[in-house]
């Protein structure tokens, strides 16, 4: 598809070839959406895309980039992204993930990516001020919910006490309370009281937000774990 202001390309080497360019003129706001860092290109090609916005005489230029929680599931990741933050690139993690992975430049261009796909990952480009102007909202929406990079890693992976962790094991299992109050031996009272201490670590407002919040840091994969 292609038109005076929008256009689709397939594969990254077909996204550098069209919009490499568009790279080369940021001057002022670099914007990223993405699962995680793999996200966008082969690692060369997202080096080369990097230098380009952030060459010599280019230090004024604002990069933000907004991550899912994906983003610091492995150690190299973390390592990588506190690195990125540490130079300047302000860090956010949101707690969703987002339906389609956007880059933004100077408010003026606009790449959509689409599904990958084996013939290639569709992108789209658009440099329509309509389109561009509802996507950027759209980000800054997100970017204002979502927690800076330093916070969330103070805080992303709570504590679990040895009590906390069964509790969490007889939620994931989708047992009644009073199953859940018999298979561990406590009064009924008792275990409904480690629900909501539980729930208090998690800064969760019901056991529905307290699941989602566990699957966001990954907790709900720990109750397979738990003796």
């Amino acid at each position: 598809m292609t038109d005076t202001q929008t256009s689709t390309v397939r594969g990254d080497a077909e996204l550098v070839a069209r919009a490499g360019d568009l790279f080369d003129a940021v001057r002022e706001e670099f914007v990223l959406v993405a699962g995680d860092l793999d996200a966008w290109s082969q690692p060369e090609l997202r080096s080369a895309l990097a230098r380009r916005v952030l060459e010599p005489g280019k230090r004024n230029v604002a990069v933000r980039k907004l991550l899912s929680p994906l983003a610091l599931a492995a150690e190299a990741q973390r390592a990588l992204v506190r690195r990125l933050d540490a130079g300047g690139t302000r860090m956010r993690i949101g707690s969703a993930p987002f339906p389609h992975e956007t880059i933004i430049l100077d408010r003026r261009v606009a790449i959509v990516a689409g599904a990958p796909s084996p013939l290639g990952r569709e992108y789209t480009v658009t440099a329509s001020p309509i389109l561009v102007s509802g996507i950027h909202a759209l980000f800054t929406a997100a970017w204002d919910t979502a927690t800076d990079l330093d916070v969330y890693l103070r805080g992303d992976i709570p504590e679990l006490a040895p009590e906390a962790r069964v509790v969490l094991r007889a939620l994931c299992a989708g047992n009644t309370d009073e199953a859940a109050a018999r298979s561990l031996g406590t009064s009924l009272r008792t275990y409904r009281r480690r629900v909501a201490d539980l729930m208090a670590v998690l800064e969760a407002r019901s056991r529905f937000q307290g699941g989602v919040r566990a699957g966001e840091l990954g907790l709900a994969g720990m109750s397979g774990e738990l003796d």
